[in-house]
């Protein structure tokens, strides 16, 4: 977001609950006052030099967050780790300094985000400034996280265990062959860590036991755990007790190997190293490398991250092998007597959710009640089962990294979760905050700088230039067969946007502004799929997918351009296939053969203008003729089931059959007007009429008059301040919704391409396209330090049955990300048609 395009800062005046000087409970104004009063200088507003950024921050949910915490990366401030500035952050509201920490988040040993903590009312929006200003003190935060690893020293070894010594925190360990179980020199067995709910402790041995230490208080307590007595932590104490028994199972949100009837723990190793990467007042964390896990025949190194943020009882764990490791098991002991629960299933793959533990399973000796949870992506699961000791979830391969969350709710916690029925809804909301997480309108001052620049076409160009450019030094090169897919974590395959769209993006850009790395990029990435006798690789033709006929074009491409015959062989089998492609009664495409009867907005995109191109360059007559026909009649259908003649927007798809889980039972539509869904509509009409000749004189009026009505119909929904549009666009300011740069990016190709082309008037859209492509950049654009840029706020996805309901709460569940070919390849586009329009 453009916070600082009019050169000033905006400031919240919201009431924050901070954890300024006082205990993480204590909300009250009173508390407010108290922290306020002792921080350690009272803020002024910050210099106007020493800003970063500003950031607009919204919570999501329909519930308050309290100390949620926000991560800003170095990188998008425009910072490295050993910057001056690092010395100096703080987040201000208004003139008051917010708890923040600097934070390595991956564990690498180098510092690498910004955290801030902040509490947020439903729904509520908050203004925060990110200063480097050394005069601004930070305020004093009271500790409420830790992680720790104490080891003895002045002792000696005697077989497996240390005698004599004292214990003593250290930064890091390996321990020596002869450490095991019970040797008593790492103090309470391993790495601790902990929040000001509750800590866990990880067994630095074969046994690599996950365990919890039930907190009575809200200090941070690991510091004194058997420091006088080893075994202390199993008696009951003033601070809590040891309260859950491991034995041979996975613990509390442990990990290991299913071998297809058990778990193999992480205990054939060849050394272990144990690491803090963080210990501050408000995030803590360590990280455990496994080296040489001897598992599946294989030898892995495996690295694992834990972190904590203050006022969660969540862990936060991020796994990294060398190598895919399929069957990697996560899970929670198994207990008689606990209640197995598990968390919603019918939702996004992408949507967070849990396999949790109840019951009387607590150690302390009091007949207690203890809740245990993992936390997953629900797509990240390939199966739950359950052995002797656990219940276990097999999770999916994808590169060797897996991302999930443990926690454990003891019911004598001060407030602490006393039955089955509050546990269940505290799981439900934490799975709900995290995926629904908070909405950043984000500006950094050394973006805003970049962006002062007057619009005109060298500048629309350089920033089609800048992000073409970054991602091919990022990723793009990275798409081609049996290469690495980033987002959809697993190998490549032959789909739409990383192997289609992009490809193509850089194809437009090189006609402008010609660059080798371009043009080589077609036969990198696209070319690599095509067998010599023109197979195509991980394609499926019975599946029917529309989707997998947008890279057709760069095939197309490829042949035009080389004359190779194995390209000519792929672009006929693409064409044939559509051919026996199944449709609806009136003739539409199937969106897949695992989506029967369904069309959607998104198959109109990727399979019409490769119809189009094909019956251009390789049909004539008749043929041709009928070709143009049906990918014309596709808009046509489109048109007549998806749009509402009351709005004017058309809905995301149509099931003719009206048994989908999403559609309408009246009339088989989708309920949302997602903005990516017509935004592929809108790029398809203005993309097919360059295939069309003057001669289809009737064809070509029939998408023209779509494309004024449709023009004249989505203008109303532009957003007033920023020339962009929301993810569900009829639902501006709605809980959740947020402004959405791919449809944005696609809505202002569309404009900018159809005044350029004559179908639009330019006195009416001229301008209405020059807004929509600068909101864009304001919006969403970051600029870093190294040259590269990223464009911000894309939906990754979004789809339709299998988990995804269609409704608007499903929209807003689905991830937000940078950098994904759907939104990088229309932005692109965007730019070298304002190029041309800017031009003229």
């Amino acid at each position: 977001m453009s916070l600082l395009f009019k050169n000033k800062v905006i400031y919240g005046g919201i009431f924050l609950a901070a954890l300024v000087g006082c205990s993480p409970e204590k909300t009250t104004e009173q508390s407010i006052d108290k922290q306020n009063a002792t921080a350690t200088t009272s803020v002024a507003h910050a210099e106007q030099q020493f800003i970063l950024a500003t950031a607009e921050i919204t919570n999501a949910n329909a519930f308050a967050l309290q100390r949620e915490p926000v991560y800003l990366p170095f990188y998008d401030l425009g910072i490295g780790a050993g910057d001056d500035a690092v010395k100096h952050l703080n987040v201000l509201v208004g003139d008051q300094a917010q708890p923040s920490q600097t934070v390595d988040t991956d564990g690498d040993g180098t510092l690498d985000s910004l955290l801030l903590v902040s509490d947020f009312a439903p729904a509520e929006i908050k203004s925060f400034t990110v200063t480097r200003d050394p005069s601004i003190a930070k305020p004093a935060l009271t500790k409420q996280t830790q992680a720790e690893i104490s080891i003895k020293e002045g002792g000696e070894w005697k077989g497996k265990e240390y005698v004599g010594g004292a214990f003593k925190n250290v930064q890091s360990v390996t321990p020596p062959p002869q450490y095991t179980d019970h040797s008593y020199w790492i103090r309470y067995e391993g790495p601790g860590i902990e929040s000001d709910k509750v800590a866990y402790r990880i067994y630095l041995d074969w046994r690599n036991g996950f365990d919890i230490f039930g907190k009575r208080v809200n200090d941070v307590v690991l510091q004194n755990v058997g420091v006088n007595n080893y075994d202390d932590y199993h008696i009951n104490a003033d601070w809590g007790v040891d309260v859950l028994k491991v034995g041979k199972s996975l613990g509390m949100g442990g990990f290991g190997f299913w071998n297809g009837k058990s778990v193999d723990l992480v205990s054939l190793v060849d050394t272990r190293d144990a690491i803090i990467t963080n210990n501050g007042d408000i995030y803590s964390g360590f990280k455990i490398n496994y080296n040489g896990w001897q598992i599946n025949n294989q030898k892995v190194d495996l690295a694992a991250h834990f972190s904590m943020n203050a006022g969660s009882r969540l862990v936060n764990v991020k796994l990294h092998a060398s190598q895919q490791l399929p069957n990697l098991a996560i899970g929670l002991v198994k207990h008689k007597g606990t209640t197995l629960l598990e968390g919603p299933q019918e939702i996004s793959g992408y949507a967070w959710t849990y396999v949790a533990s109840w019951g009387k399973q607590s150690l302390s000796g009091e007949n207690d009640h203890l809740g245990m949870a993992v936390i997953f992506r629900r797509d990240d699961r390939a199966e739950q089962t359950q052995d002797d000791n656990s219940y276990v979830s097999v999770m999916k391969d994808k590169g060797g990294e897996l991302e999930y969350y443990f926690l454990a709710a003891w019911e004598h916690e001060l407030d602490g979760i006393k039955t089955e029925a509050d546990f269940k809804t505290y799981l439900d909301q934490e799975v709900e905050r995290l995926t629904k997480t908070p909405r950043i309108r984000f500006e950094s001052t050394l973006s805003a700088d970049a962006k002062k620049k007057p619009l005109d076409a060298d500048a629309a160009l350089g920033w089609s230039k800048k992000l073409a450019d970054s991602e091919l030094a990022r990723k793009t090169l990275n798409y081609h067969y049996q290469g690495w897919d980033e987002y959809r974590k697993r190998p490549g395959k032959f789909e739409y946007d990383v192997v289609g769209m992009q490809i193509a993006a850089l194809q437009e850009l090189n006609e402008l502004s010609p660059d080798p790395a371009y043009t080589s990029a077609l036969e990198t990435v696209t070319g690599s799929y095509i067998r010599d006798d023109g197979h195509i690789y991980t394609f499926e033709p019975d599946l029917f997918s529309i989707d997998l006929t947008k890279p057709g074009q760069m095939v197309i491409l490829l042949e035009q351009k080389t004359g190779a015959e194995k390209y000519r062989k792929a672009v006929g089998f693409l064409r044939e296939n559509l051919k026996r492609h199944p449709r609806t009664s009136e003739g539409a495409f199937w969106h897949r053969a695992t989506y029967p009867n369904q069309l959607w907005l998104d198959g109109v995109y990727m399979g019409m203008p490769f119809l189009a191109q094909y019956a251009s360059l390789y049909e004539s007559g008749e043929q041709q003729h009928e070709s143009f026909k049906e990918a014309v009649h596709e808009f046509v259908v489109a048109r007549k089931h998806l749009r509402n003649p009351d709005t004017g927007l058309y809905y995301h798809a149509w099931d003719e059959s009206k048994q989908a889980t999403w559609a309408n039972k009246e009339n088989g539509r989708a309920s949302q007007y997602w903005a990516r869904g017509l935004g592929w509509y809108a790029m398809a009409l203005v993309d097919v009429l360059d295939y069309l000749p003057e001669s289809e004189t009737e064809l070509r009026k029939t998408l023209i008059d779509i494309t004024v009505e449709l023009a004249a119909d989505i203008a109303r929904y532009q957003d007033a301040e920023t020339g962009t549009w929301w993810q569900i666009m009829d639902k501006p300011g709605e809980i959740a919704n947020y402004r959405e740069s791919t449809g944005s990016a696609m809505f202002t190709y569309f404009y900018a391409k159809a005044v350029n082309k004559g179908y639009l008037p330019a006195d009416t859209y001229r301008e209405l396209a020059l807004k929509s492509y600068q909101g864009m950049i304001n919006e969403f654009v970051t600029v870093h330090a190294d040259g590269k840029i990223s464009v911000n706020d894309q939906c990754l996805v979004a789809g339709l049955g299998f988990g995804r309901d269609g409704s608007y709460n499903y929209y807003m569940t689905e991830r937000i990300v940078s950098n994904d070919p759907k939104g990088n390849t229309p932005f692109i586009l965007a730019g070298l048609e304002m190029y041309k329009l800017l031009k003229q």
